[in-house]
């Protein structure tokens, strides 16, 4: 997979350990792989984000996992049961993985490119307030 890496991302991501680095490597080969637009960055200091027309997602490595932010306004479905936490959440909510579990990268790959969609419609707040777009 060939995009343009930000330099800080590769460090953030190479300060992790083994098993944090892979499922970060993964999490990002994929976002890139859903649209070829997303561009990396760092916000918040020291935090992964892909963007594009608006956040898309956001890593966070802690002691025992690794959170995938997803910026969706709780609108994209979540048919497999990914999301971890934030249910409730109106902004974000969270998918979690740990040491040694599978990423469901068809399931995340389809969240992200419903969460894309909606960036490119307006974004998630816009089509909530029922201005016209995709959902």
């Amino acid at each position: 997979m060939t995009y343009l890496a930000d330099p800080r991302v590769d460090a953030y991501i190479a300060a992790l350990p083994d098993w944090q680095r892979g499922i970060c490597a993964e999490v990002r080969d994929l976002v890139h792989a859903v649209d070829a637009g997303v561009v990396e960055t760092i916000k918040r200091t020291d935090r992964p984000y892909f963007v594009l027309q608006g956040n898309i997602c956001a890593l966070l490595a802690a002691k025992d996992h690794v959170n995938v932010f997803l910026y969706d306004g709780a609108m994209v479905p979540d048919p497999e049961g990914i999301i971890t936490a934030g249910h409730g959440n109106k902004t974000a909510r969270t998918v979690s993985y740990r040491r040694d579990e599978k990423i469901n990268a068809p399931a995340l790959a389809a969240m992200l490119g419903q969460i894309i969609a909606n960036n490119k419609a307006g974004g998630w707040r816009k089509l909530r307030r029922g201005d016209s777009g995709p959902l």
